[in-house]
């Protein structure tokens, strides 16, 4: 089943986006053709996103704060008898009524450049200038360190990270070479950087490590891709890891931004018995 969904947005169009994945992954067998509306801001635009809704019916989903556009577009799809829903309107109005505030109606304020947003830029150069066990002298700048084998996502989960405004570095644990001394000083202990240990299945990992490889056109008959060599290499990892009391997150089954949700809570509440 395939119908068309129209996202129409006065801002990037991130929030309707991630909100219309989010639903639209609870329905099997259902794919959308999605009709992406961004940085609406004149009444020339929601005519013209009226216009492709005719030619394409279907959902019309919006992120709208403006008045007289957000009535507009109801009023145009109901014409059309197009289910058109407001995503954001039952959170607003939830959040009006409990803080006796009313919302400003601006568009895009969550983009804002001000200090937070700073700052996540601030994390994206500090993740990118200690990828891969790079600027290990800097260790001590970080707020969470992941450290791993080869090819449990370090990098990706760093950056997700950084976009959150966490200041990430990675390590790689390679067999046979010792780990930095920067990193294996820290025990987590309350003012140091948070270490946590990425693990994955060695059988997947084994897997993904050959995919890697083709990509590269290199040699696939190496220690990387044994199996029994790899099954070693995982455990002497999360040996290191216990030693120095630093928690691990098997990241087998959890996708990017399921990791980083994991990892933040055990940064919260640091200092527990927080081992996943």
């Amino acid at each position: 089943m395939k119908f068309h969904l129209h996202l129409v947005s006065d801002a990037t169009g991130e929030t309707i986006h991630s909100v219309a994945r989010a639903c639209m992954s609870q329905f099997e067998g259902v794919d959308s053709v999605e009709h992406n509306w961004a940085l609406i801001r004149t009444h020339s635009q929601i005519q013209k996103i009226i216009a492709a809704v005719e030619k394409n019916p279907g959902v019309v989903m919006f992120t709208l704060v403006n008045e007289e556009l957000r009535e507009a577009l109801l009023e145009g799809c109901r014409q059309l008898q197009i289910p058109c829903i407001a995503v954001l309107d039952p959170v607003i109005a939830s959040l009006g009524n409990f803080l006796g505030v009313k919302a400003k109606g601006m568009p895009g304020r969550q983009h804002i450049m001000d200090a937070e947003y700073f700052g996540r830029i601030d994390a994206m150069t500090f993740a990118l200038h200690h990828d891969d066990g790079q600027a290990v002298q800097n260790l001590l700048e970080a707020d969470i360190i992941l450290a791993g084998v080869s090819r449990t996502s370090k990098t990706p989960t760093c950056i997700y990270l950084a976009n959150r405004g966490i200041k990430a570095a990675n390590i790689p644990i390679v067999p046979g070479v010792p780990a930095p001394a920067e990193l294996t000083g820290l025990r987590n202990r309350p003012g140091e950087p948070f270490v946590v240990g990425l693990t994955k299945d060695p059988a997947r990992l084994v897997q993904v490590r050959r995919n890697r490889l083709q990509m590269l056109s290199q040699d696939a008959n190496t220690d990387y891709v044994d199996l029994e060599s790899v099954r070693e290499e995982v455990t002497a990892a999360r040996r290191l890891c216990t030693k120095h009391n630093w928690p691990v997150l098997d990241v087998t089954r959890r996708s990017i931004e399921e990791s980083a949700a994991a990892i933040l809570q055990l940064y919260e509440r640091r200092g527990t018995d927080a081992n996943d």
